[in-house]
């Protein structure tokens, strides 16, 4: 059964991105060749990618799924602070259902898609509220990265509104920029000197020996970025640290 819900599902298109230079292609013939074997052989997937054949002025070609306009679009909901966007990053579900769930068969409760920024609130998938509305960092470390990859195509003549309805427009890179800030703030001690991550526990909070030892949740509370499932995820949610090198270039 298709469900047509705004979930993180489809944000996903973003990161099939990727740019070609010049220099790469001039250094890969092979491959140069084997693109245009399959782009001229395989039109009915070839329509898929975006831009190849319009270059930059840099002689750079984009392989995307995206063009401008389409990328807007799915950036407009993304960045949307009534949607998707937390002040710890993007969500995984629109927040629209927290007050208009989405009913698969009639309006049984049971089978009602509502967001929950944190722990399922029911056992259906397990009790798994996985893709309900928490923040997670691989999803958000693919949508930093393809933002970065389309500025490097677009350059700084392409800009977005963000947040969505602020009037306010950066550039991609701005913009990845400003959401590694609310990724890290999760980690960060706010102006009362409590972190996020750490939530209503008061001696993770204060305590001499624990508040200064960080945690890598599964994923995060999306409305106050506390962690919540495993909290030795250090093989995702460890991607903050390369988050703080893209941001400060370390």
């Amino acid at each position: 059964i298709e469900i047509k819900v705004k979930s993180m599902v489809g944000l996903i298109p973003l990161f099939a991105v990727e740019v070609i230079t010049k220099e790469l292609l001039d250094r890969h013939p092979v491959f140069a060749v084997r693109m245009e074997w399959f782009l001229n052989h395989r039109p009915d997937l070839a329509a898929l990618v975006s831009r190849w054949y319009e270059g930059s002025k840099e002689e750079m070609r984009l392989l995307s799924l995206l063009r401008g306009h389409r990328m807007k679009c799915l950036l407009r909901r993304a960045l949307d602070e009534t949607e998707f966007f937390s002040k710890y990053g993007v969500r995984s579900l629109s927040k629209r259902y927290e007050n208009n769930p989405y009913f698969v068969h009639g309006e049984s409760a049971e089978d009602a898609i509502h967001y929950l920024p944190g722990e399922s609130d029911s056992g259906m998938f397990g009790g798994n509220s996985n893709w309900r509305g928490p923040i997670w960092f691989p999803v958000n470390y693919l949508i930093i990265t393809s933002l970065r990859k389309f500025h490097f195509f677009y350059a700084d003549d392409f800009k977005i509104e963000y947040p969505t309805t602020s009037g306010q427009f950066y550039t991609l890179y701005e913009v990845s920029n400003f959401l590694i800030e609310r990724l890290i703030q999760i980690f960060k001690r706010d102006s009362e000197g409590k972190r996020p991550v750490f939530g209503d526990n008061a001696k993770l909070q204060t305590d001499v020996y624990f508040k200064d030892y960080l945690l890598f949740h599964e994923y995060f509370h999306g409305d106050n970025g506390k962690g919540l499932g495993a909290s030795h995820q250090t093989g995702w949610t460890g991607l903050v640290a390369d988050l703080i090198s893209l941001k400060y270039e370390v």
